[in-house]
């Protein structure tokens, strides 16, 4: 269930305009990302806020696209499968 706040500021701002926010917030992540691991910058806090601001954008997303459950199942097969590749780099370790 999204919070109503971030369904108003769908309604209120319109798909189209909050997609391409989906897209910028992930662009600012992206950077921060890359300044921490390439630079060696200290900036978790940039990292935090923006992670943040993501997470509150897909939020927007999946509503805008009625996809929440249909991500979320995804997901957990992506784990799994996560979780098989993981017991096979163990099981060759141990070779």
């Amino acid at each position: 269930m999204i919070n109503p706040v971030l369904k108003r500021a769908l309604a209120t701002w319109g798909e189209q305009a909050q997609m391409m926010m989906v897209v910028e917030e992930m662009s600012e992540l992206t950077k921060e990302i890359l300044k921490n691991v390439c630079r060696h910058k200290d900036n978790l806090d940039a990292i935090i806020e923006e992670t943040a601001d993501v997470e509150i954008m897909l939020a927007q997303l999946k509503e805008n696209y009625r996809i929440a459950d249909r991500v979320e199942a995804y997901k957990e097969n992506k784990i799994k499968l996560i979780e098989r590749r993981l017991n096979e780099w163990d099981e060759k370790a141990k070779v």
